[in-house]
């Protein structure tokens, strides 16, 4: 993955399932009333965690694909129409795969810490980011064109974790609305990406 084209694709594919506009929304709602400083030091734990497991899947989700007997070109497929499903919740504005139900919320909400889940694990990470690291990093070859992958990685969690410390600006800024505008964007996007993988993985298998 050499050129600049590869390079946005795998940026927007990561970038609209890690979602940093709707994980900034669930973590305003999640740490309303909770001190700044508190706020931050969660942000910052739950993108190390999210970003430990998103680098598991990244280094090792092909070797799991081979253990199971799976193929790289059904996982492709498999996870195109994945894709695909959280495009259509984003384009509905709906809440995606990787959002949290009211049940999960109201359990959030009990004592605890919140770094790890909801937040890391499936805001951040969710299905949908999971999924498409394996996917990215099987479309690749070579050391150098896996560490681009795992760089454009590192700079959408870098920018989800400024959405996060900035949440009640990006909040008062975009409101409910603007919200909703980026999210269907997003899913349109997303819906285009989806649709590749699962067409890269069927020219593949025949």
């Amino acid at each position: 993955m050499h050129g600049p084209l590869q390079i946005w694709s795998a940026f927007v594919t990561l970038l609209v399932t890690i979602g940093p506009i709707e994980t900034a929304a669930v973590f305003a709602s999640l740490t309303n009333g909770i001190h700044r400083t508190h706020r931050v030091s969660l942000a910052v734990r739950a993108i190390i965690v999210a970003s430990a497991l998103l680098l598991v899947f990244a280094l090792a989700g092909n070797i799991l694909l081979a253990l199971l007997h799976v193929s790289l070109p059904a996982f492709q497929i498999a996870g195109g129409l994945l894709l695909f499903l959280q495009a259509l919740t984003l384009t509905f504005s709906k809440s995606g795969l990787s959002s949290i139900s009211e049940g999960e919320h109201r359990e959030a909400e009990l004592p605890g810490d919140i770094a790890v889940f909801p937040l890391a694990f499936p805001i951040i990470a969710g299905p949908g980011s999971l999924s498409a690291i394996v996917l990215l990093m099987g479309r690749v070859e070579g050391w150098e064109s896996r560490g681009a992958i795992i760089g454009v990685l590192a700079l959408c969690l870098a920018l989800t974790l400024v959405a996060m410390l900035a949440t009640d600006w990006i909040m008062d800024l975009l409101g409910k609305t603007g919200s909703d505008v980026v999210g269907r964007i997003s899913g349109v996007l997303l819906a285009a990406l989806a649709v590749q993988f699962a067409l890269d993985g069927l020219h593949a298998a025949f």
